[in-house]
C-alpha cells in the first residue's frame, strides 16, 4: 500500500456548541475508521504474499 502524507489539510464547518469538540470527535472517529481500513488491507496483502510463496523451495536444497 503505497504511502500517504497530507502536507495541507483544511476543514471549515459551523456547528452548534463546542467547535473543537465536535471537530475531535468526528476526526477520531473517521480516522479510527480509516486505520482499521488501512490495517485489514495491510493484513490482506500480506495472507496474499503468504500465500504466494507456500511451497516456495520445497525439494530444493
Amino acid at each position: 500500500m503505497p504511502k500517504l502524507t497530507i502536507h495541507h489539510l483544511e476543514v471549515r464547518f459551523q456547528v452548534d456548541g463546542d467547535d473543537g469538540a465536535v471537530f475531535t470527535r468526528l476526526f477520531n472517529q473517521h480516522i479510527q475508521a480509516w486505520a482499521r481500513l488501512y490495517e485489514d488491507a495491510r493484513a490482506r496483502a500480506g495472507h496474499t504474499d503468504a500465500e504466494r510463496r507456500f511451497g516456495d523451495g520445497e525439494g530444493r536444497r
